[in-house]
């Protein structure tokens, strides 16, 4: 009996070693343009092995001149295209979110601040350089974040509203505000810094204003300087360090004839589109708390100046500097006298 089992042992052994054998011997396929012909007349359609080698990131050979020209598909497209739907539909939640949080805190809350007191001395709070910086990068970013959002979401969003005909012209008048205006903010940005850099630097009055954020919507405000900390953080965050960001990786993707090639370009889109939906969201806040958020600041920057009242009121360690004469803003009786020699006061 156990004789019997050995031989069918070695039998068993002696018939995998013979399935194995071919396998075993098989060298790789080869390649090359004889071995590409053999196959199209052995195995006629299977284009397998050519795209093996075309999705293998090699670059083979053309004649045409320029970056990662020889590469005729980059497979990490498609890791990016994926990689753009979920960013996408973050980014919009948070936009949407913020922006549906503040038509609620406004229909319950509506506008912040008391009420003007006629007859209040004018301050001097933005000259015209002021307002001009601030208006420039405040419209041209408004239409960035507008034409973006249309670029991003008008397909699943408005194309099923509008149609077709229209929101072609829609995208197209999009697309080409997005590409022109951007470049506005080479000098937008800079000039908007270097205006309001002085008056943005971190004091310990700022973490004071920050641990009352919750009072600051309930209208009881911790004194704070020229800018409050919440002003301070969309001139550092947004301004600074996102628009930043997005003014470098928007020239990336506005010249593409610059040597970047695709890998630099999907990286700056996803970058590109992160800063977006943040800046978005944040200046979404900024926006609101200027114009209908709270009362006068809109007037602020339109006119450059605030009643006596409410500099008193939003930024009262800036008042009491304007009040010692140690800040550069002034009364604006005292800047431009009136030719009756009365002080300015408030009309509206």
């Amino acid at each position: 009996m156990r004789k019997l089992a050995d031989f069918f042992g070695v039998l068993a052994a002696a018939v995998m070693l013979a399935a194995a054998a071919p396998a075993l011997s098989q060298q790789p396929p080869p390649t090359g343009p004889a071995a590409q012909a053999e196959r199209e007349m052995v195995q006629p359609g299977n284009n397998a092995p050519v795209w093996r080698d075309v999705r293998s990131g090699a670059p083979g050979y053309t004649t045409v001149q320029g970056i990662e020209t020889g590469v005729l598909v980059q497979s990490r497209g498609q890791t990016w295209r994926e990689a753009r739907v979920p960013i996408a539909f973050w980014g919009g939640l948070l936009v949407a979110v913020a922006l549906a949080g503040l038509a609620v805190f406004y229909a319950i809350r509506g506008s912040m601040g008391d009420v003007e007191k006629p007859g209040a001395r004018m301050i001097r709070r933005f000259s015209p350089a002021d307002r001009y910086a601030h208006w420039l990068l405040a419209i041209s970013w408004t239409v960035l974040a507008v034409t973006g959002l249309i670029i991003s979401f008008g397909k699943d969003l408005l194309l099923p509203v509008i149609g077709y005909t229209l929101f072609s012209w829609l995208a197209i008048l999009s697309k080409g505000l997005h590409n022109f205006v951007g470049p506005i903010l080479i000098i937008a940005v800079p000039w908007m810094f270097f205006q309001y850099v002085r008056d943005n630097g971190i004091s310990a009055a700022d973490f004071k204003w920050f641990g009352n954020i919750f009072g600051y919507f309930r209208g009881k405000e911790t004194p704070s300087k020229r800018f409050n900390a919440g002003e301070k953080l969309v001139f550092w965050v947004v301004l600074t360090i996102l628009t930043t960001i997005l003014v470098i990786t928007g020239l990336v993707l506005n010249f593409p004839n610059y040597g970047q090639g695709r890998s630099a370009m999907q990286n700056a889109s996803m970058i590109h589109m992160v800063a977006a939906y943040i800046a978005m969201a944040l200046a979404a806040v900024h926006i609101y708390l200027g114009t209908l958020g709270v009362r006068g600041a809109y007037r602020a920057m339109r006119f450059g100046e605030v009643s006596e009242h409410w500099a008193e009121h939003h930024h009262k360690l800036w008042y009491d500097e304007v009040k010692a004469g140690k800040a550069r803003q002034k009364f604006a009786d005292e800047v431009e006298k009136p030719a009756t020699g009365e002080a300015r006061t408030q009309t509206s």
